[in-house]
């Protein structure tokens, strides 16, 4: 009887941690969502980087920030340049973005876009676009600099986007 009783008490306890780790776990609106970045040129890649607050995404808010790009050893500007992204707790990775030596004459900028539901992150993905016309007109420093091959570190857009994942259990 004793051991049946002990056994529940563990039981309830191990139930109630769990809860409160999910808890913890979860994202609230305006949480800084961590991330962090990996640079690839000519073969070689820095480590994870961790972002700092201000270039993360914001839980559930839509908005617009400027990353730094330092400049890759060894750089010629022979080579493409590809950042890579890991997104919060879960670890989402976002694959290679080509930035540098693109086959476009347009300033890059990253769109990403964040899937969730209640207080879950579901899923990132990501692409490079060219940077909007009035953007550049706004800011005409960004493209200057951007493709002055002295002038590092580089200044990337990133656009971040929060979508409502809607789960369905009859999707297949």
């Amino acid at each position: 009887m004793a051991t049946t009783r002990s056994t529940r008490m563990v039981s309830l306890l191990i139930i109630w941690c769990l809860s409160w780790i999910s808890c913890i776990m979860a994202y609230r609106p305006g949480d800084v969502v961590p991330m962090s970045k990996m640079g690839q040129y000519h073969s070689s890649r820095t480590v994870w980087l961790d972002m700092i607050g201000r270039q993360c995404p914001i839980f559930g808010v839509n908005r617009e920030v400027l990353i730094r790009i330092e400049k890759p050893t060894g750089y010629t500007g022979a080579d493409p340049y590809k950042i890579s992204f890991q997104v919060g707790r879960e670890k989402y990775i976002i694959p290679w973005l080509l930035l540098i030596n693109r086959k476009s004459s347009e300033v890059p900028m990253i769109d990403v876009h964040l899937r969730y539901s209640g207080s879950d992150l579901h899923g990132v993905t990501a692409k490079v676009l060219d940077m909007p016309h009035h953007y550049v007109e706004i800011h005409p420093d960004i493209s200057k600099q951007f493709w002055d091959a002295q002038q590092w570190p580089k200044h990337v857009l990133v656009r971040y986007t929060w979508l409502v994942y809607h789960y369905n259990l009859y999707d297949n």
